[in-house]
């Protein structure tokens, strides 16, 4: 059995709860679909969390911080701008500070392994494209995104909603499945949610279990006002951003 996180945003008080939780599970081994930074308070101890998973992919967010993020709106470019500074404040060690710059570099933009692939955005743009539930009815989308499929499973984040799209035209939200899913013979696309940064209307931090072909998604409460004041407390991070995590939008 294996754990798979994704938009973890700097949210550490999500990011332990939602540990803690994996950790009273036997998992074997957890998966980590990218966007570790951005939006939260606290880049330099979620980044130090997300060093026990087996693999951890580049997310538009990394992508922007190493390279460019001139199409991000103002309230996402001034949290990556802050979290950069972070990264290279002088009070932060030289050594943990390259550290972090060769995890960030070195992450990959898709892991392909036995079981499923995993991506952060789509099969057709790894770190970029979105992939919502509405889409569902783009038949010329999914079906280019099946089709860069060599095996049964994507697994994947970026948007924040967690559910399932099938190759026979459904969308499935958790809600539907009673949070439990059994992959079937089609191909299937899945997100697991975000964990710092729940966008489908439920404030608990989320993510997905799989144990053999079943995925069950797991939600988990944890102190967002925590997470609250101290985005309040940054000027350079928007109070939006605090706002959001009290009613998961």
């Amino acid at each position: 059995m294996y754990a798979i996180i994704s938009d973890l945003h700097s949210n550490i008080e999500a990011l332990d709860a939602v540990l803690a939780d994996i950790d009273s599970h036997a998992v074997d081994a957890i998966y980590c679909l990218g966007d570790v930074i951005g939006y939260g308070p606290d880049p330099i101890a979620v980044l130090e969390r997300v060093k026990r998973c087996a693999f951890i992919l580049m997310g538009n967010h990394e992508e922007g911080l190493m390279f460019f993020a001139e199409d991000f709106n103002p309230r996402a470019r001034a949290a990556l701008e802050w979290t950069k500074a972070q990264i290279m404040d002088p009070g932060l060690p030289k050594d943990l500070q390259h550290e972090i710059w060769q995890m960030i570099d070195a992450m990959p933009r898709s892991e392909r392994r036995a079981e499923a692939i995993f991506v952060h955005g789509s099969l057709r743009n790894e770190t970029r494209e979105y992939v919502m539930p509405g889409d569902i009815g783009d038949r010329r989308k999914m079906n280019e995104i099946f089709a860069l499929m060599d095996r049964g499973v994507c697994f994947f984040g970026h948007t924040h909603i967690p559910g399932v799209w099938t190759e026979s035209s459904r969308y499935l939200s958790p809600v539907e499945l009673g949070g439990e899913y059994v992959v079937p013979a089609e191909k299937v696309v899945i997100n697991v949610g975000s964990v710092g940064q729940p966008r489908d209307g439920d404030n608990r931090a989320c993510y997905a279990l799989v144990d053999g072909d079943k995925v069950t998604f797991r939600r988990v409460a944890y102190d967002y006002e925590a997470t609250m004041r101290k985005i309040m407390r940054v000027p350079e991070l928007s109070d939006t951003l605090a706002a959001r995590l009290k009613i998961g939008r």
